[in-house]
């Protein structure tokens, strides 16, 4: 049968499964039977079987859960009142004003988390009010905490780039140092809209009542002291090349645990709290990149990725114009979607294509994962939006037009990394030398 109907059909099962409500790792496990059980003379059931053993003792994943644990522990420590008060004392003389402090505290949050909901939740929870008492603009607060959010996903340790890195069989270590500076990066973008921002309304910016000295400020500093060492530890071991991100997962649990333990917010109960939650995610997690190894090696017994890369590269697209067609198939899909969900459901056809396409894989899981963070506030699945929803009370299209500015400055840095790549491949080429 020719591959464009089997890709037909396979598709029009999988949309009938996911608008029937049934769950995406069981969807993608039918679609994987059905591909091999009437398109393949292959046997379903003992692939079925090996595949899901294969794949769920990966090494690569044991980083998951202890990563996703971590984000857990601080997400129930005073980590986002200290980060506040540590930060207000020295953004606070930038245009735009205590604005900034959700934005770097997002991505210091980030750096700790590596989950978008959970840094939105963790330093919305405490600056949203705040701002709000203070007499910012309640637009400008919903939209960076919407945009700012998102970072969790990019910046390092990132639950998003360990799926990539499984499903691509890209180095982890090398995908985490190529997020730094495109989220970095991403910051700068929002910082510097907020500034223009402000200049353009200083009505909406309170006057700086907190004119702090020197001397004040660097002792509110130390409220930044125990999750900058976080940081370093966990990336800083990484990069150097003395642990590997399972490694450093294990440090980060340890330091997140301690730290919960210095601000008294460690409890046998908010103890198997986190160990619950985290439990949660991971398998859910988990339990789609099973499945979604069982779909891919299902769909190259079809032949349907190998004949749809010949076909892409028989069109003669340039890369810009296949990474431009394939930008907005993930922003329109990431309506839809969450965004391991988007990347295990196009992983077997989108990497051959990209790869038949000469673009790094390592880079393209940048590009990817910035396109899932623009997702993340794009209605109507959009998890960032229905966290400051539950946070702020307001109507999901409110905070929409409130992220909005955001969700363009993501497409802006996905030009400026395009054009200019090194931005990406920089810090893991220095790793690897």
């Amino acid at each position: 049968m020719a591959a464009g109907v089997v890709s037909i059909v396979l598709l029009a099962v999988m949309l009938i499964l996911l608008a029937g409500g049934v769950w995406i790792a069981v969807s993608l496990g039918i679609v994987g039977w059905v591909a091999l059980e009437f398109f393949t003379p292959a046997p379903a059931g003992s692939l079925l079987a090996s595949t899901v053993w294969d794949s769920s003792w990966n090494w690569a994943l044991t980083a998951l859960p202890l990563f996703v644990w971590m984000g857990e522990i601080l997400f129930r420590t005073r980590l986002s009142q200290d980060m506040f008060m540590g930060l207000s004392a020295w953004l606070s003389w930038l245009p735009g004003r205590l604005v900034h402090v959700n934005i770097v505290g997002c991505g210091i949050m980030a750096a700790v988390a590596g989950s978008s909901a959970v840094t939105c939740a963790t330093v919305g929870r405490i600056s949203l009010p705040e701002l709000k008492s203070r007499g910012y603009d309640e637009r400008m607060i919903l939209g960076t905490l919407a945009g700012s959010g998102t970072l969790g996903l990019l910046i390092p340790p990132s639950i998003m780039l360990i799926v990539y890195g499984v499903i691509s069989q890209q180095s982890i270590s090398r995908l985490f140092m190529a997020g730094v500076l495109p989220g970095l990066l991403l910051i700068g973008l929002f910082m510097a809209y907020v500034m223009i921002w402000s200049w353009i309304r200083p009505e909406l910016t309170p006057a700086d009542t907190d004119k702090l000295p020197l001397r004040e400020k660097l002792w509110r500093s130390r409220f930044l002291i125990p999750v900058m060492l976080l940081i370093f530890a966990v990336l800083g071991s990484i990069y150097g090349g003395y642990a590997t991100p399972t490694e450093a997962a294990t440090v980060g649990v340890i330091g997140a645990l301690i730290l919960a333990a210095f601000s008294r917010s460690l409890t046998p109960a908010t103890f198997m709290d986190t160990l619950l939650g985290a439990v949660r995610t991971s398998c859910m997690i988990t339990f789609i990149l099973v499945t979604a190894a069982f779909l891919s090696m299902a769909m190259g017994f079809t032949g349907i990725p190998r004949q749809l890369a010949g076909w892409v590269d028989s069109l003669q697209l340039s890369p810009y114009a296949l990474l431009f067609v394939l930008g907005v198939f993930y922003i329109i899909l990431g309506c839809f979607l969450d965004g391991v969900s988007m990347l295990v459901l196009t992983a077997t056809v989108v990497l051959p294509m990209v790869k038949a396409a000469g673009i790094d894989l390592l880079w393209f899981g940048i590009f990817c994962v910035i396109v899932v963070e623009a997702a993340q506030i794009t209605p109507p699945v959009g998890f960032n939006l229905f966290v400051l929803q539950g946070m702020s009370g307001r109507d999901i299209w409110h905070i929409t037009k409130a992220a909005a500015p955001f969700f363009f400055l993501m497409m802006l840095g996905l030009v400026i990394i395009t054009l200019v790549p090194g931005i990406v491949t920089i810090l893991p080429q220095t790793m690897m030398r």
